[in-house]
């Protein structure tokens, strides 16, 4: 029996991510190969979603778990949008004649995208422009941060065709986001929230110009990519698992995950630099 498997396994399972070839979306790179940004090209429809392209991005997101070469993620839409939702004529009309079976294959799979985009160590940062609605505005709510524009309009309209709101999650994430009665509200109705109305909520971040809002997105991506990117996971994990926790049993999982943390080399760097008085230099080990 071989005495290095688990080293062997680690090596296997570490996959650079970087020179991924996406079929129905834009992958792109920062030259330091730390950012890597998702654009949804669709531009002349908005960017609707298809049962390829809710595939692609799920199975994305799964493998960012095993990429170690890149940090953080930016989401955004091409030509002034960030994503219409499911496509009309591409997802909705063929719903309409599937099985039982068949529908919640497609449920299941469009909620697997978000717990995809929630289980990635990367925090993910969605820059949202004009249209974000359905399942676009599920995969901007989706993301650990949200850049938006004043012309930002935020649907979840699955009421409007007909069906539930809730979907992919979002009966427990928008209230999370930005309270019960407020979510209540756009579920019910499917109205579009503003960009006032999203910033002063806590859905978004901060608001930007349109054409400042991807620069925008990729410096805070940036700066996020030059931390403690592994103690970043652990931040990200544990803000996930604590909505299921009481108080005590969240306040020892963070000493935990703390006490994992403090033995990373970033923890030694961030002393050794603040007792020569110089800035860290983070490398996410």
């Amino acid at each position: 029996m071989s005495t290095q498997p688990e080293e062997h396994t680690m090596k296997h399972h570490k996959r650079p991510i970087a020179g991924y070839q996406a079929k129905t979306f834009l992958w792109q790179v920062s030259d330091d190969g730390k950012v890597g940004t998702i654009t949804l090209n669709r531009p002349e429809r908005k960017n609707p979603l298809t049962f390829d392209s809710y595939a692609e991005l799920r199975d994305f997101f799964r493998s960012l778990v095993y990429a170690t070469d890149i940090k953080v993620v930016v989401v955004t839409g091409a030509g002034g949008n960030f994503c219409s939702g499911g496509d009309v004529h591409e997802i909705i009309g063929p719903l309409t004649k599937m099985s039982m079976p068949e529908l919640l294959d497609f449920t299941r799979m469009t909620g697997d995208l978000v717990k995809a985009m929630r289980a990635c160590p990367q925090p993910i940062v969605a820059a949202v422009d004009g249209v974000c609605a359905g399942a676009g505005a599920m995969v901007a709510l989706a993301s650990d941060m949200r850049l938006g524009t004043p012309a930002a309009r935020t649907a979840f309209l699955f009421t409007r065709v007909g069906l539930a709101g809730a979907d992919m999650g979002a009966c427990t994430l928008l209230p999370r986001m930005i309270g019960q009665g407020r979510a209540s509200e756009l579920l019910y109705t499917g109205r579009a929230m503003t960009a006032d109305e999203g910033a002063s909520w806590g859905f978004f971040n901060a608001l930007h110009e349109s054409g400042k809002l991807l620069e925008a997105a990729q410096t805070l991506a940036a700066q996020l990519a030059a931390g403690p990117t592994f103690a970043h996971g652990v931040t990200k994990k544990l803000l996930h698992q604590e909505w299921n926790m009481g108080v005590d049993e969240a306040i020892e999982a963070e000493a935990e995950a703390q006490a994992i943390c403090m033995q990373t080399r970033d923890f030694h760097r961030a002393y050794e630099a603040f007792v020569a008085k110089q800035k860290p230099v983070f490398e996410g080990n």
